[in-house]
Formats: structure tokens, sequence, C-alpha cells
């Protein structure tokens, strides 16, 4: 059963999208799978499209995440999540400034902020608001390839911050656990969910890494 915080994200399974593995109407498809098979958080993620076509994208999958009661965050768009009434974002340390972006969603959106391998970035987003702090990558990847890779030791040592912790980088059913027993609450995958032959199956196998293996919630 998925643990819930007091700012609404969930322990589980988080679904990140990605353009290359979800063209056209797959993208809908393949996220409506995931969400059957247990996502509780989705990112809409894509760097490539057109204006036009990222705000047809993203109504489509906040329609989905509504129907599914399960939040959809936008990468590094506060605009286009506003628009759209997302949960809300997730900001890389080159995006938007955190504050900004709070300032502009409020208090009550999901804001969740990318820290590579370094406690010290996670600790400077809780103090600028972030509601979640994401690590990563742990594995090889191919949405980021030429990312460092960073310890699970921050898993463990990110627990004492009182957000929820999230792990991303080349998981997959086959590694994940390691990840939650070192104190990841949250798994984000993009091709280890997108990129298999049955989304729904394999999230339901990646949500059951976290029930399974996840240290008790602080």
């Amino acid at each position: 059963m998925a643990v819930n915080f007091t700012n609404g994200i969930r322990a589980g399974l988080y679904a990140v999208t990605d353009t290359d593995l979800l063209p056209g109407d797959r993208l809908f498809t393949e996220v409506a799978a995931a969400l059957r098979g247990g996502a509780v958080i989705v990112q809409y993620r894509d760097k490539g499209s057109t204006s036009t076509e990222r705000l047809h994208q993203a109504e489509g999958l906040q329609a989905l995440c509504r129907d599914a009661g399960v939040p959809l965050l936008i990468n590094d768009d506060t605009d286009l999540a506003l628009r759209v009434g997302a949960a809300g974002v997730h900001l890389g340390q080159d995006d938007t400034d955190l504050a900004e972006a709070r300032r502009k969603l409020g208090d009550d959106a999901i804001i969740g902020a990318t820290c590579h391998g370094d406690l010290s970035l996670a600790k400077k987003a809780v103090a600028a608001s972030a509601d979640y702090v994401a690590f990563g990558r742990f594995f090889a990847s191919g949405t980021k390839p030429d990312a460092v890779t960073a310890n699970t030791q921050v898993l463990t040592d990110a627990r004492a911050l009182g957000v929820p912790v999230v792990a991303i980088g080349g998981i997959t059913a086959e590694n994940g656990a390691l990840l939650v027993r070192a104190g990841a609450d949250c798994l984000a995958v993009v091709g280890g969910l997108f990129g298999t032959a049955d989304t729904e199956h394999q999230a339901r196998v990646l949500a059951g890494l976290i029930n399974q293996h996840r240290p008790a919630a602080f």
C-alpha cells in the first residue's frame, strides 16, 4: 500500500515520459498503461516539440492523471503547468529558479528538484521549499548518458531532510531494489518502463519493488 506524505506525494513508481519512446498517441496509451500498473506520479518531459504540440500533450496527460487521481508534473515549464492545471513542476539545476516557480505556482503546488549526487544541493532545495529531491543517475542511462553517476549513500543521507527522496537514472526492474533499500521513496523510470514490451506489467513490477523493499517511513 502506498505511503502518503504530507505534501500529497506517495511513495511508489514515478513515470517520466520520453518523446522518442512515446511518439504521437503512444504518449497517451502508454502513460495510461503505466497508471493502470500503479504509477503514483507522472512527469511530462519533452524538450523538442513545438509549443502547440506540448500544450496538446500536456492537456491530454493532465486529463489521464486527473481521472487516475495521480499528480502530473511538468518538466521545467511553470507556464505550461499553470495553463493545463498540472500539480506542479520538476526543476533541474539549470532550470527555472525554485523560489520563482513557487511564487508562480503557489504553496499547494508540488515542486521537485534535481540534485544529481549532491546532498548540499538537496539541502538548498528543501530550504527553498522543494517538496521532494531527486538524485541520479545511478546506472547507465539512455536519457542522460553523460550525467555523472551518483552514490547510493546519498539516498540514505537524504532521508534526514524530511521530504520524499526520488532516484532516477537507468533504473530497471532488475536494479531498482538496491535504490529502494538505500532509501529511495520513489523510483523515477523512463526507458525501464516505457522502453519495455508491456508498460502496464512493468509498472506493476517496479511498483512492487517499493512496496517490498522500502524502509520504514520517516
